[in-house]
């Protein structure tokens, strides 16, 4: 019995460690990736280090007289570990997909795509005011493409800003 209690106190108390102080977040995500340059970006926690994040992203293009807007969804996991013994200061890890649609006249440029990527990234909650900023990077990988226009991979790197509640 001892031996069953002493797991049970030594599992919350490791679990804490990785506790986070806000549950839900909202805010705006600056991307670098083909499908979003900004978006809106929404975060919650599903356990007390595990989180999921879903970005709607939109991109409009005018390049060479082509004109095409992307729509992006984006939908993550990740698990948060504290940096050293900074309070509120995190990094974590996960993974996720992308789903796109490009809008356009020209065929060449329309259709959906969907990519996986893995995440990265470190996230700091300000100690006495509601926001949460982060940056992020996400190598996406295609696994299916609506035209030849651009590579099966990128890298799309964001900074966000989100409201807690």
């Amino acid at each position: 019995m001892k031996k069953i209690i002493y797991a049970a106190f030594l599992l919350l108390s490791v679990n804490s460690l990785f506790a986070q102080d806000y549950t839900h977040s909202l805010g705006i995500r600056l991307g670098s990736g083909y499908y979003d340059n900004v978006g809106i970006a929404y975060k919650t926690f599903v356990t007390d280090a595990g989180a999921i994040e879903a970005d709607l992203g939109f991109r409009g293009y005018n390049k060479h007289g082509y004109k095409w807007t992307n729509v992006s969804l984006a939908g993550a996991y990740q698990h948060h570990f504290p940096i050293g013994k900074i309070e509120n200061f995190n990094w974590f890890v996960g993974g996720g997909l992308v789903l796109a649609n490009s809008f356009s006249d020209y065929d060449e440029r329309d259709g959906v795509s969907l990519g996986i990527f893995p995440t990265g990234g470190v996230e700091y909650r300000l100690k006495n005011a509601p926001f949460v900023f982060s940056a992020d990077i996400r190598p996406t990988f295609h696994i299916v493409e609506a035209n030849d226009y651009h590579n099966s991979t990128y890298v799309n790197a964001g900074l966000t800003a989100r409201y807690v509640f």
